[in-house]
């Protein structure tokens, strides 16, 4: 078990060479007129952490939502751990089993308490006894140190606290990728920090990462590969030093030049 410290901020390994967890081949997704998706191919390897940025409208988010089947593709797959999306319902749950998700909102049920937010799923689809799910959920609970709220009810917690639950929740079904939709946007500053802070020891512990965010320092400390999207195209892949020393497109230049 990965014991979490907030002394000092983890060193992420260099990007392992492996075969990819993840596909996305030619993925194209639009809503009405207008196109989300334009033909995007990325791979994603075992370990490695991939940051996805770009302006509001780009397509980030539906991107990593079709990952998990949350946006379904109109031309184009994704292939997680060999399983494509494509290949049917029972791929999906496969796909949904290995992979975890945290929104931008919470989605903690409100009428549970944290406890029972993180045991409910390992109960009802992994089948593990209710003991059994507790202690998984204590340890998920030291993991994102916030062992003490168990007993609380997501209304009772910060918003940092309950994006915590939330990653916490993402991890009981072990899941082999972790995606994150924007999960600091809707916190306050002083917030953003201890969800980050997580979210690097994620990373410092080899889970392999599908991050959408705005948070800079994130990407360039976390990243093994930043990801620059606009209308619906990647139009960058590069390492952080050198995307954000260097960016190749004057797109990616301007945008830059406007958040940092």
């Amino acid at each position: 078990m990965l014991a979490l410290h907030a002394s000092s901020a983890p060193s992420v390994p260099s990007a392992p060479a492996t075969r990819p967890v993840v596909r996305i081949l030619n993925a194209t997704k639009r809503f009405g007129r207008h196109t989300a998706l334009n033909a995007v191919s990325l791979d994603v390897a075992e370990g490695e952490v991939v940051v996805v940025i770009g302006p509001s409208g780009s397509g980030k988010s539906t991107l990593i939502r079709a990952v998990n089947g949350l946006e379904t593709l109109d031309e184009g797959d994704v292939e997680v751990g060999g399983t494509r999306l494509s290949d049917g319902a029972s791929a999906l749950a496969r796909v949904r089993a290995e992979v975890g998700m945290v929104f931008q909102s919470f989605n903690l049920f409100p009428h549970l308490t944290v406890l029972e937010n993180l045991t409910l799923a390992p109960m009802l689809v992994r089948k593990l006894k209710k003991p059994e799910a507790q202690r998984a959920a204590q340890e998920l609970l030291a993991r994102v140190r916030i062992p003490e709220q168990a007993g609380k009810y997501p209304a009772q917690l910060s918003g940092g606290q309950q994006q915590r639950v939330a990653i916490a929740r993402a991890l009981t079904m072990r899941p082999r990728v972790m995606l994150f939709d924007e999960p600091t946007s809707a916190l306050d500053p002083e917030m953003v920090k201890e969800v980050l802070d997580v979210m690097k020891e994620l990373a410092k512990a080899g889970m392999t990462m599908i991050c959408v965010t705005h948070e800079m320092g994130f990407a360039r400390e976390v990243g093994h590969r930043v990801v620059f999207m606009d209308e619906g195209h990647i139009l960058e892949e590069d390492t952080p030093a050198r995307f954000f020393e260097s960016p190749r497109s004057q797109r990616a230049r301007e945008f830059l030049a406007k958040i940092l």
